[in-house]
């Protein structure tokens, strides 16, 4: 209780910021970025380089009111393939800038529900990839698996492509909720899907789980864990629901008075928390748990964990190139995103060109503030050796960083005898305040979820 007081008085309970996924973050990028330019950061990359590349696919056959991702409701196949045909037009031209000897550490298909494409295009589309760029050694090919729609043909055709992850989208199990959030999703039907998955030798099960949604408690998000633990995912993520119907119009349907207050959220995530903890899990930066043999148990013991679009990761590639509508790609020169809108997007790819709306080019000081921010998030310390060997910042420059830190938070922060900068594992929930102050962009609160 003493605890959430002193939370409370540093103003968790009101604040908003960033999940930084990306530095700066997304709402930060602007228009002066164009295909021109982003083509010239393609052609730049070198010969044999490790690439990761996400392929996005916006459609859904019913649309969740929880959710606010760039999505579209379709009820037939005819714009799904018409979607493939210009996901495979850009990879033949993102494929006719690299350089020879391009292969893949990662490549993930999300949505939207990827496995709402028939079959045939999964084979097709998965062919052409890796015509194009051969897995590297170790390499890993993810999909996002909507329980709802997948069958044994789809799921065959995955397998046989390669799958090595799979993630399951649970949210919550409780009917109730379910109903309220517009994702009715039974545990016998995520259930069966899970073992789809596993009859085929697919390496790797992941989840997604929400804390902080309508009428949850912590009986409720209790069963809930319990019934997702029993069937095993090598790795979770704990999301907090980030109500934000000024952005996503979607969200208007869920009543805002169910849910529950910041106060409330913090014990439903400390609820799950512990279960899964109690369960063998080892924790993962802010938000996610991994089976230790994982691969994200394991970069994080070997100080290897990276925080990208996707979340965390142990990816260690330079390069993040997006394909599909809305999609946004991580460059050595910085960030760039696609159009959002489907028709844009493809009428820029049928003209031989890149559909890119808006991005971001690196400063010097970008890349610093950004490493400074994933190690916090990542690692709940800013190593003063590192800063210093890698971006040649100096004893002064880190302390100038640090002071008004340690001003505002106190003993929540503690600076270590080497200058190194950590956040102790009860004060964790202050993780995304702490890396805003390190947020050099004049930030509008409204653009973010709550700090919990």
């Amino acid at each position: 209780m003493e605890q959430e007081s002193q939370f409370s008085r540093l103003g968790l309970f009101d604040a908003r910021a960033p999940r930084y996924t990306s530095y700066p973050p997304a709402t930060q990028f602007r228009p002066e970025i164009d295909a021109d330019q982003v083509a010239a950061w393609q052609v730049a990359i070198p010969e044999n380089a490790t690439i990761s590349l996400y392929m996005h696919v916006p459609f859904c056959r019913r649309l969740c009111w929880f959710c606010a991702c760039r999505t579209q409701g379709t009820q037939s196949d005819a714009p799904v393939r018409a979607y493939a045909e210009t996901l495979l037009a850009e990879l033949k031209l993102l494929t006719s800038r690299l350089a020879p000897g391009i292969k893949l550490s990662r490549l993930h298909w999300g949505g939207g529900t990827p496995t709402l494409m028939p079959p045939d295009m999964i084979r097709r589309i998965a062919a052409a990839v890796f015509e194009a760029f051969p897995l590297a050694e170790g390499a890993e090919f993810s999909v996002e698996i909507d329980p709802n729609e997948i069958d044994d043909a789809r799921m065959d055709a995955l397998a046989e492509a390669g799958l090595t992850r799979a993630s399951i989208g649970v949210q919550d199990f409780d009917p109730q909720i379910q109903e309220t959030i517009g994702r009715l999703q039974s545990f016998d039907l995520t259930a069966q899907a899970v073992q789809m998955i596993r009859d085929r030798g697919v390496e790797s099960v992941n989840a997604d789980i929400l804390f902080g949604l309508p009428y949850q408690d912590n009986i409720r998000i209790s069963e809930s864990v319990q019934k997702l633990l029993a069937l095993s995912p090598d790795r979770v993520a704990l999301y907090g629901y980030a109500h934000v119907p000024w952005m996503a119009k979607r969200q208007v349907m869920i009543p805002s008075e169910a849910l529950p207050s910041p106060q409330e959220r913090l014990a439903l995530f400390n609820t799950a928390r512990e279960l899964f903890l109690a369960d063998g899990y080892a924790e993962i930066g802010i938000d996610h748990f991994a089976r230790p043999g994982d691969g994200l148990a394991t970069a994080q013991r070997a100080g290897r964990l990276r925080r990208n679009f996707q979340g965390y990761t142990d990816d260690q590639s330079e390069t993040l190139i997006g394909l599909g509508a809305s999609s946004i790609s991580r460059y050595r020169q910085g960030f760039a995103q696609n159009a959002p809108a489907t028709g844009a997007h493809a009428k820029a790819i049928a003209e031989g060109r890149l559909s890119i709306t808006r991005g971001h080019v690196f400063s010097d000081e970008d890349l610093w503030r950004a490493r400074m921010i994933e190690a916090l998030m990542c690692d709940f310390r800013i190593g003063s050796g590192e800063m210093k060997q890698r971006f040649g910042l100096n004893d002064a420059a880190l302390a100038d960083l640090f002071r008004p830190i340690l001003a505002r938070f106190g003993q929540m922060v503690t600076l270590e005898q080497d200058g190194s900068l950590f956040i102790p594992e009860d004060c964790r929930p202050l993780t995304r305040m702490i890396a805003r102050m390190l947020d050099a962009y004049d930030i509008s609160e409204k653009g973010h979820s709550t700090a919990i």
